[in-house]
């Protein structure tokens, strides 16, 4: 099982003390606002939308049909009309099996990353990359050095960077009565042809990872906001998910305590930046259907 759902927004207060006869302070609110949501139609598809990724051209909304053991859980594409307006093009070739396919992501390079459940049980790893190209998947292989190798440990989501030098992702720990029980990020950086975890991601997600569930990841493109999904508490029947926004000021310090998005209603999860990084597209949940949403940020 995986399920992903994720956008955080930050809450900073910058305190400046000014040395003069009587001290002032300075108070700068980095609150981030957001629009009114809008709909958003895939034209020519009928099932539910879950975990969208918009190529960071813009182009091309991917995204995985329901996560449910109940049903073949592929990727699918669908081409730019307008913000809230995109074609259905079809399930994504050269990947679908009759496991899990989801969670896709992708750099400027087109290169993929997605999660498969297929092997897990024989190798633990469960995040995959290939190439894409034009409605297609080719090279496809595992992304190695990701896993925690321990039975239970889940990598279930899973966001590139631009540029393709950081994966930000999901440990997730499962048991016999299902989960996940804990989910964090952690990171991982490229050297070389290989991803190796960063020995840092502690610092930098420090004000991220809590004992609730965080996962859904989503990074713009200079990779100083990060969006994600939180569920506060274990997983239950009742369960709310909700979206958050962090920021920073370089990629070298840790992200900011993170900030709802309480623009976003409702059990809503998976958000991905617009090729702008001024708007996010997320999954939300009506009447046990997941349809998918656009917000814009305000000036």
């Amino acid at each position: 099982m995986k399920f992903r759902t994720l956008f955080l927004a930050t809450l900073t207060l910058l305190i400046i003390s000014c040395s003069s006869s009587k001290d002032e302070e300075l108070i700068v609110d980095t609150t981030i606002s957001f629009g009114s949501p809008q709909r958003v139609t895939v034209q020519g598809y009928d099932g539910q939308i879950m975990e969208p990724f918009l190529s960071r051209d813009g182009n091309t909304l991917f995204f995985n049909n329901l996560n449910n053991p109940s049903v073949d859980t592929n990727l699918h594409w669908s081409t730019r009309i307008s913000n809230t307006l995109f074609e259905y093009q079809g399930e994504l070739q050269g990947v679908a099996t009759e496991s899990l396919e989801g969670v896709p992501t992708m750099d400027q390079y087109n290169t993929m990353f997605y999660v498969y459940t297929g092997d897990y049980f024989q190798t633990l790893q469960s995040i995959y990359t290939g190439n894409y190209s034009e409605g297609s998947l080719s090279d496809i292989s595992a992304v190695e050095n990701l896993s925690l190798n321990e039975p239970g440990w889940l990598n279930f989501d899973v966001e590139v960077s631009n540029d393709g030098q950081s994966l930000y992702f999901v440990d997730g720990l499962y048991d016999e009565n299902g989960g996940p029980r804990q989910a964090n990020f952690s990171i991982a950086r490229k050297n070389g042809n290989e991803f190796q975890r960063d020995p840092n991601s502690a610092t930098i997600l420090a004000n991220i990872n809590t004992d609730d569930l965080e996962y859904a990841a989503a990074i713009s493109k200079d990779e100083l906001e990060l969006c994600f999904t939180r569920i506060i508490g274990a997983i239950s029947v009742d369960s709310e998910a909700h979206i958050y926004i962090a920021t920073r000021t370089d990629t070298s310090l840790p992200f900011s305590e993170p900030q709802e998005i309480t623009e976003i209603t409702g059990f809503v999860e998976g958000p991905t930046f617009s090729a702008d990084d001024n708007g996010l597209y997320y999954h939300k949940k009506e009447n046990e259907d997941f349809v998918l949403y656009y917000i814009e940020k305000l000036p």
